[in-house]
């Protein structure tokens, strides 16, 4: 089995380091500029499951757009959502008759994307539970899950390529994988990372700064519920465990956790608030489903994405 990821950031890196060095063939598509630094020096990862520094394959589209190596069997589409449409335009030479494409993009508005331009039937749903970031140099800064999650969006038996993607992530030493409830994940995932990007970009804090406040917790647990209502209005209800779970996490005081959004918005970068909190809330009003902590949060990502194209204070 062939596999490229394109992207070789916190997700798309550990992951396709992990494969590397579990003998598993994979490449990574990359900029000019990133590719040549880790042809060099290889993909640096920091990790309490143990440092390494890994030879990778590497390609960049060539002068006619093509790939070297194409088509592959598996795709792994790691970058930010707000970059999916270069993103499908880079890999599309390398999508064959048989590829099957796993998008590990936050929310769900890219699959209507990824199957208008290749067809749902190379689409599978996948995400990603690996805790991570960049670190100044580039180096995967790994802090502890290391879990993907993977599957057929139709409920069908997973096809050849995705079993043995499963089998290559065991060998690997990857969390989860096959999954043939991937679309209840998928909003499982996205209940929560609605909630804790739309309140850690509002309040701008992480998950215990927020329980400072006097109304954090209740206004966390409120935003939460908005989530809950809209995942059973599209027919994907959370089981109350899970919504107990969650609960538990994004309202626990001195935590830690924080929503990468708000480094993104930290460093003036673009954020993914159109994605995570924007479609939330549009699929909320569809269902005339009340959300004003989502409709505030979504404001003020709005409001950073306006003065951050004026290019700020002026």
């Amino acid at each position: 089995m062939k596999i490229l990821i394109l992207g070789a950031g916190a997700v798309g890196g550990y992951w396709g380091a992990r494969l590397t060095q579990a003998g598993i063939d994979t490449t990574f598509l990359l900029r000019e500029k990133r590719a040549e630094k880790v042809r060099q020096e290889g993909l640096v990862v920091k990790s309490p499951k143990g440092d390494a520094v890994v030879p990778v394959k590497v390609v960049t589209r060539g002068p006619d757009g093509a790939i070297e190596g194409g088509p592959y069997d598996v795709v792994v589409l790691a970058c930010k959502a707000y970059d999916l449409d270069s993103a499908m335009e880079s890999i599309a030479p390398a999508v064959g008759p048989d590829t099957v494409i796993v998008p590990m993009l936050n929310g769900h508005a890219h699959f209507a994307a990824l199957d208008a331009k290749f067809g749902a039937a190379h689409v599978a749903g996948g995400l990603a539970r690996i805790s991570g970031m960049l670190g100044p140099n580039g180096e995967i800064l790994h802090s502890g899950a290391s879990g993907v999650s993977f599957g057929e969006r139709d409920g069908k038996p997973a096809r050849a390529a995705l079993v043995e993607l499963d089998a290559a992530c065991k060998k690997a030493g990857i969390d989860g994988g096959l999954n043939p409830n991937i679309n209840q994940d998928l909003w499982d995932k996205w209940i929560m990372l609605s909630t804790i990007a739309g309140m850690c970009a509002s309040m701008r804090g992480t998950i215990g700064d927020i329980m400072e406040s006097e109304d954090g917790a209740a206004i966390v647990a409120e935003t939460l519920e908005e989530s809950r209502k809209v995942a059973v209005a599209e027919g994907q209800p959370p089981s109350d465990k899970v919504v107990a779970n969650l609960k538990g996490m994004l309202t626990a005081k001195g935590s830690k956790a924080v929503a990468s959004i708000l480094g993104d918005m930290e460093k003036g970068g673009a954020a993914e608030g159109k994605q995570i909190v924007g479609d939330m809330l549009a699929r909320a009003r569809k269902h005339g489903i009340a959300a004003p902590n989502l409709r505030y949060a979504y404001a003020h990502l709005q409001t950073y994405e306006a003065r951050r194209a004026r290019g700020g204070l002026k």
